[in-house]
């Protein structure tokens, strides 16, 4: 915690003091979160509340030189992990664990010669492999694919290269995952695994990628784990105006758990999502089916032992998850803005493969739940490009790509905490004109 305090103050430091010779932007968020899980792992229904998304990011770049860092307070605000059934990950279970303190901290350089544009980054953040953070998406909840579509946290060094419509990237990172929020990477395995993807871009609003990753031992931070070969595949479309927004993702993804190069384990997702804005207000959907491995339950249902007691698990799940979201327009005050927004989730899960001895009705007392959840999005600033890619990797921005706002733009920029530009009120007036649906 001391830690990460230390990195707090450092980096607004820093993008207070180099605001002047520097392109300079810094986004807060948090939201403040009910959310009532019906039935859930204690075979009854809970509602909570909590603070969720509290988050620090900051970017700053000069010449050819950048800096990114996301801050994530999670740590503080829900420890015991968020209600989301289906959902797992380092140790938890039906609830969305705790993000790392240090969810980005990056420093790279990006340059161009002729038509190829290229960028080097090194730090911690994304591995290059399948689609965006979902806290960058119009969903608050997170999908059950998490750690499935996303491999994040890691000690990442990644290169990438754009020449026209395609953008290749290629990284080396550390297997082991977070076991806390305040954990260190284990930095001696790094370069122990790796991954690449391959973006198209055959319209101005429309990607294709394909990505794989070699992953050694992530579930167990000392190695000697099972080790994973994911693949994924995903395709995206999100086009924008000053008051309107249609954005749409399609995704496939796959994790194969290996002992020793045997496949122990296959687990597969498809998911697709979308949301429309008109007059600020941004109606969303999602479908998901994802499989889930089932883990020994420690003595707290809603977690299972870390490292696990053995490499084998109790079966596979097949979770459906079916979302809908509505979001009133935002409400400005200044460089604070606030979305109220209500999700509705209905959730069943039937065996995977293979099935195993895990049983849903043993467990939850049925195999399809209810997920009720409101709150409001609360930011000052603008969300900073598309959380996972990495300068050359980034595709060029339209007007709207909602929440993935470029950095180098004053009028979406928080101002500095001092010498405010004597044009503030009107950067601040297009900056509301310009990103009605931004979430």
């Amino acid at each position: 915690m001391r830690i990460c305090l230390l990195v707090t103050v450092a980096t607004l430091a820093v993008a207070r003091d180099s605001a002047r010779a520097q392109d300079v932007s810094i986004m807060a968020q948090a939201i403040p979160l009910v959310t009532r899980a019906d039935p859930t792992a204690t075979r009854r229904a809970l509602t909570e509340g909590y603070v969720t998304q509290p988050i620090v990011m900051t970017h700053a770049s000069r010449g050819w030189l950048r800096g990114i860092s996301t801050l994530n307070f999670e740590g503080l605000t829900i420890d015991r992990g968020e209600l989301s059934t289906g959902g797992y990950g380092e140790g938890y279970v039906d609830r969305r664990h705790p993000h790392a303190y240090v969810h980005e901290l990056l420093a790279g350089a990006e340059s161009s010669v002729g038509g190829v544009r290229a960028s080097l980054f090194a730090g911690r953040g994304f591995a290059p492999f399948g689609s965006d953070d979902p806290m960058a998406r119009p969903f608050e909840k997170y999908p059950v694919n998490h750690h499935l579509a996303q491999v994040l946290e890691r000690v990442v060094a990644v290169g990438a290269i754009r020449y026209g419509p395609v953008i290749g990237e290629l990284g080396t990172f550390n297997g082991d995952e977070p076991i806390g929020p305040g954990s260190s990477p284990a930095f001696d395995r790094f370069g122990d695994s790796w991954s690449s993807r391959l973006t198209l871009l055959p319209l101005s609003d429309a990607e294709v990628s394909a990505s794989y990753a070699s992953v050694t031992s992530p579930e167990v931070h000392v190695g000697h784990g099972l080790d994973q070969r994911k693949a994924s595949v995903v395709a995206r479309f999100s086009r924008a105006t000053a008051t309107t927004w249609h954005y749409a993702l399609l995704e496939w993804a796959r994790t194969d758990e290996r002992d020793k190069g045997s496949l122990a384990t296959r687990l597969t997702s498809l998911l697709g999502e979308g949301a429309v804005c008109a007059r600020g207000v941004v109606a969303g959907g999602r479908i998901e089916r994802t499989d889930r491995p089932e883990e020994e339950p420690s003595l707290d249902p809603f977690r299972t032992p870390r490292p696990a007691s053995d490499l084998a698990n109790l079966g596979v799940s097949r979770w459906t998850t079916i979302t809908a979201s509505i979001s009133a327009p935002r409400v400005q005050q200044g460089i604070v803005s606030g979305r109220p927004f209500i999700e509705v989730a209905r959730i069943s899960t039937a065996p995977g493969t293979p099935p195993g001895i895990f049983d849903a009705v043993l467990r939850y007392g049925t195999r399809r739940m209810w997920m009720y959840s409101a709150g409001i999005r609360l930011r000052a600033g603008s969300m900073h490009d598309r959380m996972g890619r990495y300068g050359a990797a980034l595709p060029p921005m339209t007007m709207g790509d909602v929440g993935t706002h470029s950095g180098n733009r004053e009028s979406e920029r928080m101002p500095p905490m001092a010498d405010m530009p004597s044009t503030r009120e009107s950067q601040m007036a297009h900056h509301a004109s310009a990103s009605r649906c931004s979430l």
